[in-house]
């Protein structure tokens, strides 16, 4: 590496489900000189809009504009922290939530912005978990079974009510006149590159996991017509746009995304990315066999492969979807640190909140520390991990939590532990559906908050019977988005040298303890039988209890 690239850095900026995080890094060792957060002035939409409409159940939207705020506030931010030159920066790039979708005019204007639809749902961004868009998604995967569409199968057999078709097919299908009026039906990771660099690039990886981009081709314009004649041109005329690779430039910083940032006009402005996907590299697991689980609020999984294998329940499998020259395995679970996060705020008395606070701790911790001191399976009790549906391997967001066990002498505690253990009988049941089908996983590389409590890992550990690996970045999606910075900016070849230069793993940190591992293995089973009873058509009770709510709703 040059002596320039000894003193240059990358900013790396990572957009969750509530804020935005910024970082900025060292290029020649991935050292993280200064970091910033800035939460999202709007957060989530799930009960109303900005203007007062309510919204139905299960929608979830936001608002664009707090993206942009993160570029203003957090980015520069970071540089003070930094306390470097800003003229040292050398690249931007990004990652989002995905698939997080909105519409906008040709120039990049979303349509929320328009005055004439600031009161409209469907001209917002609909977030990854807005589930409204199910009966969509049924019709499209009933019609591409029936017609065996050859992409299916590269889907895990179904697409997920949460990506770009169902979503689509439901605003052409619920606001007709805001669908015709929109130009570019754009993921939120290309908008905001777009709005950095001046350029509309689609990402390879959000067009290949989300948008049923596959041979570089999507889905026929008969197939789209059989759906709905008016969707017949959705793809081509709403989709299609020029496309970019992994760790390539979409873009040069524009003067107004530099005065946003403060970094200096025309760097380098990467390709965008997907949280998950990116923080691979970050946590140095893009070689084959490691799985790579980014847990907080919902877990992303990803994993490469040499192979092209077909898995019941992925996401999806894309040519160069994590890193070129490898196939890229996607899988995901939609509610996990969100679901510990509802249980402390609505089911627990107000004595553990007394408790915690009188320790100093959060009630997190408080339950965490109770539930360590069990036994496994002292509880009597197995959960089904569904609050916020299932992503894999079941791909149905009609599906709701289970927990079944409880008696007057449960606690709080109990539960809490259940539930910990119901995530990670979840991503068991994904790792096996990996492995069953030819594509073995070796090792499981934790990234994300949840990382942070050992009772939890421990039990992952014991449930997968597999070692986990822990991520050596509090901020891993920003930090591989960073590195992929450092590669747009030709600071590294490729994304694989620029992890191993500046991606951080700690090593199997939390190793599988055989006699937990066999008790553990019974309370699978249970969890197993109970999956595939209400998940797999045995019975459908939590699809009809979602009807009934909805008809009570809407009256």
């Amino acid at each position: 590496m040059s002596a320039v690239l000894e003193h240059s850095y990358v900013v790396g900026v990572d957009y969750g489900t509530l804020s935005g995080r910024a970082v900025v890094v060292r290029v020649s060792d991935g050292m993280e000189m200064g970091a910033a957060v800035s939460d999202y002035r709007h957060a989530v939409l799930d009960t109303a809009l900005p203007t007062g409409e309510t919204l139905p159940p299960d929608w979830a939207l936001q608002v664009p504009s707090d993206y942009v705020d993160v570029l203003k506030s957090a980015v520069p931010q970071a540089i003070a922290a930094a306390g470097i030159d800003p003229a040292h920066v050398i690249g931007i790039a990004t990652d989002f939530t995905a698939c997080t979708v909105l519409p906008t005019l040709a120039d990049g204007t979303p349509l929320a912005e328009l005055a004439e639809f600031a009161q409209r749902p469907h001209a917002y961004v609909k977030l990854w978990r807005h589930h409204a868009a199910q009966g969509q998604a049924d019709r499209i995967n009933t019609l591409a079974a029936a017609r065996e569409e050859d992409w299916l199968p590269k889907y895990g057999g179904l697409i997920s009510a949460e990506w770009e078709f169902a979503k689509g097919l439901e605003l052409l299908e619920a606001d007709p006149e805001i669908y015709h009026r929109m130009d570019h039906w754009v993921e939120a990771a290309d908008w905001i590159v777009w709005q950095l660099g001046g350029e509309y690039v689609r990402s390879e990886c959000t067009a290949g996991y989300k948008g049923i981009r596959q041979n570089g081709a999507y889905p026929s314009r008969e197939f789209l017509a059989a759906l709905n004649p008016e969707f017949a041109d959705f793809a081509v005329a709403k989709l299609d746009h020029r496309m970019g690779v992994l760790g390539s430039v979409a873009g040069y910083l524009t003067a107004e995304a530099a005065a946003w940032t403060g970094l200096p006009v025309g760097i380098a402005v990467a390709v965008g990315n997907v949280d998950a996907h990116v923080t691979a590299s970050a946590a140095q697991a893009i070689d084959p066999g490691q799985m790579v689980a980014i847990m907080g609020t919902s877990t992303c999984h990803i994993l490469n492969g040499t192979q092209l294998r077909e898995v019941p329940g992925m996401c999806g499998v894309v040519d160069g979807g994590v890193v070129p020259g490898l196939w890229g395995y996607e899988a995901g679970q939609s509610g996990v640190g969100d679901i510990f996060g509802w249980f402390v705020k609505h089911s627990v008395p107000a004595s553990y909140s007394e408790t915690a606070a009188t320790r100093g701790i959060s009630v997190h911790e408080l339950l965490t520390e109770l539930a360590s001191a069990q036994q496994i399976g002292a509880h009597g009790l197995v959960a089904l991990d569904w609050h916020s549906g299932n992503r894999s391997v079941l791909v149905d967001h009609e599906l709701s939590a289970v927990v079944v066990g409880q008696t007057l002498a449960t606690r709080p505690e109990d539960t809490y532990r259940a539930l910990l253990e119901a995530t990670a009988f979840g991503a068991r049941t994904i790792v096996q559906a990996f492995t069953s089908s030819g594509v073995p996983v070796t090792e499981f590389v934790v990234a994300g908050g949840l990382l942070k409590n050992p009772l939890l890992m421990q039990i992952y550990a014991d449930v997968l019977r597999l070692p986990l690996s822990i991520i050596g970045s509090e901020q891993g999606p920003a930090l591989g988005a960073a590195i992929h910075a450092a590669v747009a900016a030709g600071a590294y070849a490729d994304i694989a040298a620029a992890a191993r230069s500046m991606g951080k793993v700690h090593r199997g940190v939390y190793q599988p303890i055989e006699a937990n591992a066999r008790r553990y293995d019974a309370l699978f089973a249970e969890y197993t039988t109970l999956h595939d009873y209400f998940g797999r058509g045995t019975n459908t009770v939590m699809h009809r209890l979602k009807a009934i709510r909805r008809a009570a709703v809407t009256g």
